[in-house]
């Protein structure tokens, strides 16, 4: 019996060994393209284009990320993404919820005719409404200001989906229990639901900021202030008259790009994991 649960454990020991060791392989192979975007941003443009290429620096001329700051106002390109792209999250996820917590927890009128009314919305491109959301915005005095990019950004009819799909696996009796011990609808959606949908509120907040912070069509319709622009627009600038930009300035401000939503991802992974531990221990 002990030899037939070693030679088992043996098994099992070797075959975690090779998963993960193909997992790592498959890792290696997916930070390629990083490694290259960081070795080169730290090498002259004359050998940007080496082949083979090398994914590890073979000179450090941190003078790229220097002119990065420099040639153009890089820092204030910064600070007006993370400005919009922390505000879009802020916003998208106080108007998901109380929609998805209203569709799915409260019973009105009409509920499930308005939920596919408002659903339909997906089948709409954000290009078709590009020129009546800038006319909209332009009536209201809010072209060339960051509004113009965080409202339209706050409301997402597939984060209001997901959201509500989620609540609806949660049983009423959280509801009725709460009711009972004299909590108020609005003390159940913040003291009870909010902490049990934790999981999709991460992915909302990660998939809301990921597309602010990449959004290239939205500061370049709305906003007119050199001042005002975000990374995406910096970045285009970077690359200069018909493309001529310097290769490796270009690949510094990427990788100076990806800084914050990297470290965002890094810090909700962790969150991310504590909310399905906590969905599943409810009953």
């Amino acid at each position: 019996m002990n030899n037939t649960r070693r030679h088992k454990f043996d098994r099992l020991t070797i075959g975690h060994f090779f998963v993960l060791l193909f997992l790592a392989g498959l890792c290696v192979i997916m930070m390629l393209p990083f490694m290259w975007i960081i070795s080169t941003s730290l090498r002259p443009q004359a050998i940007a284009f080496n082949m083979p290429p090398d994914f590890f620096p073979t000179h450090f001329m941190y003078q790229n990320y220097v002119a990065v700051f420099t040639v153009f106002p890089f820092f204030r390109f910064i600070m007006n993404s993370i400005i919009v792209s922390f505000s879009v999250v802020l916003l998208s996820m106080t108007v998901t919820t109380l929609a998805a917590f209203a569709f799915a927890r409260i019973d009105f009128r009409f509920k499930n005719t308005l939920f596919v009314i408002f659903m339909a919305g997906l089948m709409v491109p954000g290009f078709a409404t590009l020129i009546s959301t800038y006319l909209i915005l332009s009536r209201v005095g809010l072209v060339n200001t960051l509004w113009a990019i965080i409202l339209p950004a706050g409301i997402s009819p597939l984060h209001i989906f997901l959201v509500r799909q989620f609540m609806m696996t949660l049983p009423k009796s959280y509801d009725d229990s709460a009711e009972i011990d004299g909590c108020t609808r609005m003390g159940t959606f913040i003291y009870i639901i909010l902490p049990l949908i934790k999981p999709v509120l991460m992915l909302i907040a990660l998939q809301s900021f990921i597309g602010s912070w990449n959004n290239f069509i939205g500061p370049l319709v709305y906003l007119h202030d050199f001042d005002k622009m975000t990374i995406p627009i910096g970045l285009r600038m970077l690359t200069g008259y018909m493309g001529m930009g310097n290769i490796a300035e270009i690949l510094a401000g990427v990788a100076v790009s990806l800084v914050v939503p990297v470290m965002l991802y890094i810090f909700g992974q962790r969150y991310l994991i504590e909310g399905v531990v906590i969905t599943g221990v409810k009953s």
